[in-house]
């Protein structure tokens, strides 16, 4: 017997259920929002904002120096005798609610042209679209896969998104994503975007920033497939401890140090943003006292926002 044709309408999709906090947008699973604004948002409207613009000058290169400008957080102006490459620029004074504490070391007008950018996942913090969007026309943007979208509309002539340890050419540089340990969803739906640190090869010289990173045994794998020479690692936002499920404090920076084999450990990702508890100038004199104890303090080098350094 045939069954006759069922002309009910079809059950209703359940709805995704949004978000009820801050404590589900991040996988810390630590904020709510009366948290969220004291830490965060008050104590930072009480904070005076501190340092200074600096008008650079930039040194004269030759064929494999390299100099580092820190602009703040983790923004930096990589520069070559041939080359200029910023990676994670910010030069926000507020993110959303977020006041920045100190100042950018400079300012956009005072930059060179930029030949390159790096951006290592979408939050907000390091994919920052206002700032994107002022820069005179970057020519490539190299980003994690998932993430190339953000990126159009903002001047980039060419938009590059990589896998986990794939690299991309032109001319003599060489860029390669690698793994980390954190996430890259830029709202509360997007979990699909891509995440990482890279490895930036150029004039014999290898250069490592770490993006956003929690430690794990992944940096080991970057030391042994391409120990860099210089090492960008973010030493901030790690209290309470439940943050360092995506961030690191400057202990596990310094093991960090050691499982690249790098030469020079340069931080970044603090004193700029109040992003989580522990107090903003901790980070850097922590790290110091741990590179004291460990004999390796000539092997650090803490930048003063907006003044290159060549290496």
């Amino acid at each position: 017997m045939n069954k006759a044709p069922d002309d009910s309408p079809p059950a209703p999709r359940p709805r995704r259920r949004l978000r009820r906090s801050f404590k589900e947008l991040t996988p810390s699973n630590h904020f709510n929002p009366r948290t969220f604004f004291h830490e965060m948002v008050w104590k930072a409207l009480l904070t005076k904002r501190t340092g200074q613009h600096r008008r650079p000058v930039f040194p004269q290169l030759n064929h494999g120096k390299v100099a580092l400008t820190w602009i703040g957080h983790a923004s930096f102006l990589v520069q070559f005798s041939d080359l200029n490459v910023l990676i994670d620029p910010n030069f926000a004074n507020w993110l959303f609610l977020l006041k920045r504490i100190r100042h950018a070391g400079l300012k956009i007008a005072d930059l060179p042209p930029i030949d390159l950018i790096l951006l290592t996942h979408a939050h907000f913090d390091h994919f920052h679209k206002p700032t994107l969007r002022k820069l005179p026309a970057p020519k490539i943007g190299v980003m994690p896969w998932g993430v190339g979208d953000l990126a159009k509309g903002l001047g980039f002539e060419r938009i590059i998104e990589l896998q986990t340890w794939e690299s991309f050419s032109h001319g003599d540089w060489k860029v390669t994503l690698t793994p980390c340990k954190h996430w890259g969803a830029r709202t509360l739906r997007d979990s699909h975007r891509g995440y990482g640190g890279f490895i930036l090869e150029h004039q014999g010289r290898r250069i490592y920033h770490a993006g956003d990173s929690a430690y794990f045994e992944g940096f080991k794998e970057i030391g042994r497939r391409c120990p860099p020479e210089i090492a960008l690692l973010p030493i901030g936002a790690y209290y309470p401890d439940s943050f360092r499920n995506v961030h690191m404090n400057p202990a596990e920076a310094m093991m960090v140090f050691r499982d690249l084999g790098a030469r020079w450990l340069v931080p970044m990702h603090f004193g700029s943003f109040k992003l989580s508890f522990e107090a903003m100038d901790e980070p850097p004199r922590w790290l110091q006292e741990i590179a004291h104890r460990d004999g390796v303090s000539h092997h650090l080098k803490i930048l003063e926002e907006g003044v290159p350094q060549v290496f």
